[in-house]
């Protein structure tokens, strides 16, 4: 690239800091170029969230065959889908068009098209073993991976408002989000944003030392947190991120998901998803909490 379409790419990302290495690698370049693309078609953000809605639930059904051809374009459909998830929040810094209900859209996508692989993979573990308790474990990877993520996204999005005002701007407190929904009129907006509330209220229940770090910072410095101290607390985050937040993103589940499908061992994928990244979850939230109350009398 040249340094104009170096620093076009740069701006179309939230933040490199927060970019795992596949993201780095495949998806988000991929994503640019599709983002550039489209940029004056008139085609918005949240139509490309709706388009990867439909790719992404393609998967699960492909997924219940025991086929390595279903199991290929299953891949290949998720693959599809989160190139088109990186596409809409790339065209949306580019072109300037964001909005919070974009930003849950892009949300429930994801969890659309895992919900669905989880009933699939129940389906499937039925038909070979002849036995529906399956889907219980679906149902606890399924509940696992929604606070998996939306813990991560909280990570996340807090080490970006350690970076800068301008990259951190989704960074909300429960308050602030309770107001915007009072003020809201009623439709689909608010309903979207109702269960937003819930999803935030969850993040800042786990996080209680987060908590106080933000509440002291606040009353010492007010929005202008000390430089030193950001950079500080973004180093010791990303340290974080990199070992443990990062198994639980996107790209972090669906390498043993596809390994799984590939394989055959089809259970395994639960098994990971409830074990494994729970305790990963675990781990991540007391080390980050030990962070945080490093930082509470600064």
């Amino acid at each position: 690239m040249s340094n104009t379409s170096d620093k076009e790419y740069e701006a179309s990302l939230k933040s490199i800091e927060t970019e795992n290495y596949i993201d780095q690698w495949f998806y988000r370049p991929v994503g640019f170029r599709i983002a550039k693309l489209l940029r004056n078609t008139g085609i918005t953000p949240n139509m490309v969230t709706i388009v990867s809605i439909f790719v992404g639930a393609a998967t699960g059904p492909l997924f219940y065959y025991d086929n390595i051809r279903f199991t290929l374009l299953g891949i290949l459909c998720l693959v599809i889908a989160n190139i088109l998830d990186c596409v809409d929040g790339q065209l949306a810094r580019l072109t300037g068009i964001k909005s919070k209900i974009g930003r849950i859209l892009d949300g429930l996508a994801g969890d659309i098209w895992f919900a669905l692989i989880y009933i699939f993979l129940a389906l499937r573990l039925n038909h070979e073993y002849g036995t529906w308790i399956f889907f219980i474990p679906a149902v606890l990877s399924g509940l696992s991976h929604l606070i998996q993520a939306n813990i991560t996204d909280y990570y996340k999005t807090l080490h970006l408002y350690f970076v800068s005002k301008e990259k951190g701007y989704e960074f909300q407190n429960f308050d602030e989000i309770r107001t915007q929904y009072k003020n809201m009129k009623p439709g689909v907006g608010k309903v979207l944003f109702f269960f937003y509330m819930g999803y935030t209220s969850l993040q800042e229940t786990v996080t209680p030392k987060l908590q106080l770090m933000l509440k002291n910072f606040h009353s010492k410095y007010g929005d202008d947190i000390p430089e030193d101290i950001r950079i500080d607390f973004r180093r010791q985050s990303g340290y974080l991120m990199k070992r443990f937040i990062d198994l639980m993103t996107f790209n972090g589940r669906t390498i043993i998901l596809f390994i799984a499908v590939l394989t055959g061992y089809t259970w395994f994928y639960f098994f990971y998803e409830i074990v494994i990244l729970n305790i990963i979850l675990l781990i991540s939230i007391h080390k980050h909490e030990n962070i945080c109350a490093s930082f509470i009398e600064r």
